[in-house]
């Protein structure tokens, strides 16, 4: 076993990626471009608003940066790398590299689904218990809260880590994929990979139907809420303000689970790449634009910034 892992972490691994050196490829590979270079600006926006603007300074921004943040992690940790081997022509990846792409890829993408999961049960708060809000929201919960999706997320990431290290690999270096998943390495193991892809489908299970049953839980509530007031207005406002996490939750989960919850003999390289560009760079695209567009304190903040930069060039 020394042997065969001392060997990979000699070679690495060749990540045959999505596209190829086709005319239609090229076009695809400059919108993806796009779509990150969308992401990044979008996110980093995102961020630099509501930590400068005080109106944004409440639980549910604060919860907003974060995603951004984990989104904005998650792009770079994909990205960069697909389009230098792409534009290079090398494919190559090497062994430590492919480890720690596993570790944060994994890190993130779990702290996102804890992360959004746990925001329905703010929503749920804020529209259930308006008046205790302040209290059932203190900064104290809203750090316990981020601290428990990071601390989640990095458990699952090492978990995925060590298994990436502990398999001995043999033959083919070649990665079906646009980046180091864990899935798609189990297939160059040289052997039984099965108890690895027990353990890691337990853990996708957590990390999807824990957040996941918050959620259906906390908008069972919400509805129940929303369908016991009296105004019209006021359910109008409640579902408006719902509405933007539950657009990000069925991005987020829908991809996720289809990845990570069909049964092997339904899995094809293919859809695999498909849905995982859906996720790792078309997601976090679109989650500051849903957060932002749908949302008029985000508006506002954006045009007061624009107001500042205007009056500071004419001075």
């Amino acid at each position: 076993m020394g042997m065969w892992l001392n060997q990979s972490s000699i070679d690495g691994f060749l990540l045959l990626g999505i596209f190829s050196r086709k005319q239609t490829d090229l076009i695809l590979f400059s919108l993806v471009m796009i779509v990150f270079t969308v992401a990044l600006c979008g996110n980093v926006l995102l961020i630099f608003l509501i930590y400068t603007d005080a109106r944004l300074h409440t639980p549910m921004y604060f919860f907003l940066s974060q995603l951004s943040f984990m989104d904005l992690m998650l792009v770079c940790n994909i990205v960069p790398k697909m389009a230098v081997n792409f534009l290079s022509g090398r494919k190559y990846i090497s062994f430590g590299g492919c480890v720690i792409q596993i570790g944060f890829f994994v890190s993130l993408v779990g702290s996102e689904g804890l992360l959004l999961g746990l925001m329905a049960y703010d929503r749920y708060v804020a529209i259930s218990h308006p008046l205790h809000y302040p209290i059932l929201m203190s900064q104290k919960v809203c750090l316990q809260i981020v601290g428990s999706s990071w601390a989640f997320g990095i458990l699952d990431g090492v978990i995925q880590m060590v298994a990436a290290m502990s398999i001995p690999y043999c033959g083919s270096r070649k990665v079906d994929h646009f980046f180091c998943e864990i899935l798609s390495l189990l297939k160059l193991a040289c052997i039984d990979t099965s108890i690895f892809e027990t353990v890691i489908f337990a853990c996708c299970v957590f990390m999807l139907f824990f957040p996941f049953s918050i959620i259906v839980a906390s908008y069972a509530r919400i509805l129940k809420a929303v369908l016991r007031m009296h105004s019209a207005q006021a359910s109008k406002k409640a579902l408006t303000t719902c509405s933007s996490h539950l657009t990000a939750v069925s991005l987020f989960y829908g991809a996720a689970m289809f990845i990570y919850l069909r049964p092997r003999r339904y899995r094809a390289p293919s859809h695999d790449k498909v849905v995982s560009l859906f996720y790792t760079v078309l997601t976090p695209m679109l989650n500051p634009l849903i957060y932002s567009l749908r949302n008029q304190e985000v508006i506002g903040a954006l045009r007061k910034g624009l107001d500042r930069c205007r009056i500071g060039s004419q001075h």
